[in-house]
């Protein structure tokens, strides 16, 4: 029997020092993308490079220029019709590959759409979160070359499409949260940016936002989307987003309140 051709798909993603965990993402895709791009930051010596191309990448070096413009850089060196952008923590899985040789074949019967989202899927502390806050957490990752740009403001990037959108049921795998350790150090990180971001558009924070919507999303991740049948990680990802909450308008009124 011989082997399935390869998609005509662009699969572009930027890199720091991953090489512990890209290679999942890289032979997610190794065996039916058209082209594997990633852009790897100029100092990475921890032979991400190495893994990346025994994988069939092309890599380039890069200074670090912020998420949204070295996403762009991936993508503006893409030479198939399609571009699939993908995290070094992220796996496409057998079902989502599936669905896109389908819809690529014109077999889907999904239409013609300039882009389309997917499921992710996140695995957290040993346990495949399928309610909540996490579930299903559409991610607009595929498009048509030229149809769309990454835009946004670091480090939270937003897919910006010229065209309509389409959507697939296949799960993009997630492999995000390494530890609690890890969980709390991005959340004090993201907390950072979310208080400048609020600070320089002159948003105010009152005290009725530090109490209401912490516990407005512990209520709506663990009851009103079922974050409860998610188990004790359930629970988890239900108080430490209600904390995140708490923390990032916490450190917005400490900004406020010329506390930095």
């Amino acid at each position: 029997m011989s082997p399935s051709p390869r998609l005509p798909v662009s699969v572009c993603m930027i890199s720091g020092a991953e090489a512990h965990r890209i290679g999942r993402a890289l032979e997610s895709v190794s065996g039916w993308a058209g082209e594997i791009v990633v852009v790897l930051n100029q100092d990475v010596a921890d032979g991400t490079e190495e893994l990346a191309q025994s994988l069939g990448a092309k890599v380039y070096r890069e200074a670090w220029k912020g998420h949204v413009a070295q996403k762009n850089s991936a993508a503006q060196k893409a030479t198939q019709p399609w571009i699939l952008g993908l995290d070094a923590d992220e796996v496409v899985s057998a079902g989502l590959q599936a669905e896109f040789r389908k819809l690529l074949d014109g077999s889907l019967g999904a239409g013609n759409c300039a882009a389309y989202q997917f499921p992710r899927l996140t695995q957290y502390l040993g346990r495949w979160i399928r309610h909540g806050d996490w579930y299903p957490d559409f991610q607009l990752r595929l498009w048509q070359r030229g149809a769309a740009q990454w835009g946004g403001i670091d480090p939270h990037d937003r897919l910006e499409v010229r065209g309509s959108i389409g959507r697939l049921r296949g799960d993009l795998l997630h492999y995000s949260m390494e530890s609690l350790e890890h969980q709390v150090q991005k959340m004090l990180r993201y907390a950072d940016d979310f208080a400048r971001l609020r600070a320089g558009q002159g948003r105010r924070v009152g005290y009725l936002d530090l109490l209401t919507r912490p516990a407005w999303r512990f209520l709506r991740s663990y009851v009103l989307k079922l974050g409860f049948l998610d188990g004790w990680q359930g629970l988890c990802i239900a108080w430490t987003t209600a904390f995140y909450t708490f923390l990032r308008y916490a450190r917005a009124r400490e900004l406020q309140s010329g506390g930095d």
